[in-house]
């Protein structure tokens, strides 16, 4: 098993954070890619979702799952989580969330966090940057950014690594890369 190593990867929509993030887990000879998203009638998102497949090692395992905080508990190879922006919307969905009834979400927030804190494996962990946007005008979109939000700060408070990708970019909010001898 790799060293034990957390990275918050956060940036907003087609920033490049995702293609950053499976960069730093190239030279891996097995990765475990946990996908977020759900397949969905949408032309546009299996296109997206397509894309990101074909970027993927083929070495690479895809596991589809909403259960990250068991995945993170004993991961078997270094893990790559993409994303977290989806495993929040499926979990608001699972729990009953969207009507501002948050405990379900809170319980599953709280398990992840807790995982992600005491993961003993390399992890790379892909979320939005909700920070820069306006302010959502529908109750589901507030819902949504303002837990990412608060999930994002939980998260970058335990992880050794934080880096913003902007316009394929890295900027590095913890841990400077010439100390992360990672790719960039």
């Amino acid at each position: 098993m790799t060293a034990r190593r957390r990275t918050l990867v956060l940036g907003g929509v087609r920033s490049g954070k995702s293609s950053w993030a499976e960069r730093q887990l190239a030279g891996h000879d097995r990765v475990d890619y946990l996908a977020t998203a759900a397949e969905r009638d949408d032309a546009d998102w299996a296109r997206r979702i397509a894309e990101h497949r074909r970027r993927r090692p083929a070495h690479w395992r895809t596991v589809q799952t909403l259960e990250l905080a068991a995945a993170l508990a004993a991961p078997p190879a270094p893990l790559l989580v993409e994303d977290l922006g989806n495993w929040l919307a499926r979990t608001i969905d699972r729990t009953g969330g969207w009507d501002g009834e948050l405990s379900g979400l809170r319980v599953a927030t709280v398990e992840l966090v807790s995982a992600w804190r005491e993961s003993p494996g390399r992890v790379v962990l892909v979320s939005n940057e909700v920070g820069s946007g306006i302010h959502p005008e529908s109750r589901s979109g507030r819902i949504f950014a303002d837990e990412l939000g608060r999930l994002n700060t939980e998260l970058a408070a335990h992880a050794d690594e934080v880096v913003l990708v902007v316009a394929g970019l890295p900027l590095w909010l913890r841990t400077p890369p010439e100390q992360s001898g990672e790719q960039q």
